[in-house]
């Protein structure tokens, strides 16, 4: 069975006016999930994450200024990129929390297998002591930590598809082996990490595409040297950075795939979770900025969660 984790609040996070990031993206995830075709799905509400849960990846400093700095009234930018809004606290605490639920989920040996999480803001920006990129807290480390410490587990992949490099996911487990992190992205492109040879702890696996480049390309990178590196690895547990903007329609980005590239990738990622991991993924939302090829890309992403 396949779990949707997502919150209301994840809607009261707010960018300010002309910012990519908005409530809408969310929106027409939900409403693209809303169709009897996903009427299987087993919806329900993301729980905050504890402090202890963001400590294992944030600095103590961090958190607090992620929690204490949220305004009362406008909203206040952090960086160029980055803001906090007075339902931000809230928004980042649920999306974080989801990804440590859906772990506890698929690990608990029910009937839940995977997950994906339908929240905002995204994360995998976010340094072990810097919010950036729209991000606050690194939702995807968060659950790979938990996973760690809660579960005892010895083998945690994240396959990260976004356009952007997870600069935030690599900088947390940079030295960590029981964490493999496997990258596609743009280059050059922010945050302007991401180059082959970051290698971390030889757990960092980063294989960069140029503008233009568009789905054979992609799936050569993934199918040629990504996935065999994951199935080598052999996952107890396939985390997913499912970002979306890499869709040839993005505003941001400069890729030019399509949403059945998105289930293709998906498809080869559960398969990896099924040959060793007992089938174990848990998904996470990242970006996508054009709101079709979003809604499209996420229920195609979906589909082949459920299959």
């Amino acid at each position: 069975m396949l779990r949707l984790y997502t919150h209301a609040a994840c809607l009261r996070h707010d960018n300010g006016p002309g910012h990519p990031e908005t409530p809408a993206r969310l929106t027409a995830v939900l409403r693209a999930l809303d169709h009897d075709r996903y009427a299987a799905l087993d919806r329900v509400e993301a729980p905050r994450a504890s402090r202890e849960q963001l400590l294992r990846v944030h600095t103590a400093a961090h958190v607090e200024r992620m929690l204490a700095a949220v305004p009362e009234g406008e909203t206040q930018r952090l960086d160029e990129d980055t803001a906090l809004s007075p339902g931000s606290a809230e928004a980042a605490l649920r999306a974080a929390g989801a990804t440590v639920a859906a772990v506890d989920a698929v690990l608990d040996g029910g009937h839940v297998r995977r997950a994906f999480c339908a929240v905002r803001p995204p994360g995998h920006h976010a340094t072990h002591e810097q919010a950036m990129g729209f991000c606050l807290f690194n939702n995807v480390a968060v659950a790979a930590a938990h996973a760690l410490a809660a579960h005892g587990l010895k083998r945690v992949a994240i396959a990260d598809f976004d356009v952007h490099h997870g600069n935030g996911t690599q900088d947390i487990f940079w030295r960590e082996p029981r964490v493999l992190f496997a990258s596609s992205h743009q280059m050059p492109l922010y945050p302007g990490t991401g180059h082959p040879e970051e290698r971390g702890a030889g757990n960092i696996f980063n294989r960069p595409l140029s503008a233009g480049d568009g789905p054979y390309l992609f799936r050569e990178l993934w199918d040629g040297d990504l996935l065999p590196r994951l199935h080598a690895f052999k996952p107890q547990l396939v985390l997913v950075s499912a970002g979306f903007d890499a869709h040839q329609r993005d505003p941001i980005g400069n890729l030019c795939l399509g949403s059945e590239d998105y289930a293709w990738i998906t498809a080869k990622l559960v398969d990896v979770a099924n040959r060793h991991g007992d089938g174990r993924l848990v998904s996470t939302l990242e970006g996508g900025y054009d709101l079709a090829a979003l809604a499209a890309s996420a229920a195609a992403h979906v589909e082949a969660l459920m299959e």
